[in-house]
């Protein structure tokens, strides 16, 4: 139970650290961090009873002025209510403590307990409240000494006591919960890098599984295809072999360009997400695919692919075409190629199809042609059945050419 209380001591202690919104009378540990202050107060309250020879009068309103302290922390709606009535409650308690003090008299000890709300703002309220309450408490100090007519030096002493400790008392727990804080920003730190660590370290473990047991699997496999169909007599069994062959190379390229993503650090910004960047203000959405590791490309080339495309797709924009865009990084250089058109089977677009293909046809691209010749890259456009196809090749290495005006 003593664990669980102090969870919810530091947890209530947190919500108003930062001067945020938030009560320490909603949340998780409400009773938990309520029962030690209630304790003490009913206790103190019940103190009267005992033969002190007293009135029962400032009895009666210290018990009132306690249970609205308690009914208002427990049943108003304070997600709705403004922030700063929040420090009502701890001030209609300090004035429960008055009436308490001049029932049982300023001799009877009782006046201790005007410590609960003292403490109660400095570990859940802000700091510009544990200030109103300090305030307050010197207040009741000085005004529980009026039916005693004490000397004047002795009001100036309590209240430079109880100044003093309220300070000290709100200082030392506002600078232990900021404390608190920040260790707990920095625990949430760790454990997030310590997650991020975890993944990669998985990453690079599926990666190193994939590049050294699957791939070469499969390699080995497509040389023993390849041994058996030199073997046999050319016909369809000898043509189903090579294709599984081909089958076997795609999957092996797939399969490296995986490793290749797998390999990436999330922190890094690679072409891939550049590139889907760029299409994503495309309607529809284009069809990309990826082959090689494209995300190894240098700076400079993956600018240049980038800008290219971005300015080839403006015409497949403009008129609202469906488009397939193929990235492959090849040895020494980098191909793009998007054929676009109207998304149907050819010959089945109908009027509004053709319409748009033709209109995606009269297009020049002059500008992708003018960036890729700045660059001494050649852009070749051509029509496809229902379409068109723009290609062009980046060497890698290949000069960015500036932006045209």
């Amino acid at each position: 139970m003593g664990s669980k209380a102090e969870s919810a001591v530091l947890s209530g202690a947190s919500l108003l650290s930062d001067g945020t919104a938030g009560s320490p009378f909603q949340g998780p540990g409400l009773w938990a961090r309520v029962a030690p202050f209630a304790i003490v107060a009913v206790l103190a309250e019940a103190s009267l009873a005992l033969p002190s020879g007293h009135e029962s009068g400032g009895a009666v309103l210290a018990s009132v002025l306690l249970l609205l302290a308690a009914a208002a922390g427990f049943l108003l709606p304070w997600s709705r209510l403004p922030h700063w009535m929040q420090v009502l409650v701890p001030l209609t308690y300090t004035g429960s403590v008055l009436a308490l003090d001049l029932a049982a008299g300023s001799t009877s000890g009782v006046g201790i307990v005007i410590l609960i709300p003292l403490v109660w703002t400095a570990l859940f309220h802000r700091r510009w409240e544990s200030v109103c309450v300090v305030a307050a408490i010197v207040a009741v100090e000085i005004i529980s000494l009026t039916p005693v007519a004490a000397p004047d030096a002795v009001i100036a002493r309590r209240a430079v006591f109880w100044a003093s400790l309220g300070a000290l008392i709100s200082v030392a727990a506002h600078g232990l919960r900021e404390r608190i804080r920040r260790s707990q920003q920095r625990s949430e730190q760790l454990q997030r890098r310590l997650r991020e660590l975890t993944v990669l370290a998985d990453r690079d473990r599926i990666a190193a599984e994939l590049r050294d047991n699957v791939v070469q699997r499969i390699f080995t496999a497509g040389l023993r295809l390849q041994s058996a169909a030199s073997q046999t007599p050319r016909g369809d069994v000898r043509g189903k072999i090579e294709a599984s062959v081909d089958e076997l190379d795609q999957t092996v390229r797939m399969i490296r360009d995986a490793i290749f993503g797998l390999e990436q650090r999330p922190t890094e910004r690679g072409l891939r997400q550049e590139i889907t960047d760029v299409c994503a203000q495309l309607s529809p959405a284009p069809e990309i695919s990826f082959s090689g590791p494209v995300d190894a490309l240098g700076a400079d080339t993956r600018a240049q692919l980038v800008d290219m495309l971005a300015e080839a797709l403006g015409p497949v924009r403009t008129n609202a075409v469906a488009a397939r865009i193929d990235i492959a990084a090849e040895g020494e250089s980098c191909r793009a190629v998007i054929e676009a058109g109207p998304g149907e089977p050819p010959g089945a677009a109908g009027p509004a199809g053709t319409e748009a293909t033709e209109a995606l046809r009269g297009e020049d691209f002059g500008r992708v042609r003018d960036r890729g010749a700045a660059a001494g890259i050649r852009v070749d456009v051509e029509a496809i059945p229902d379409g068109l196809r723009v290609a062009w090749r980046i060497p890698r290495g290949s000069p960015v050419a500036a932006p045209r005006s």
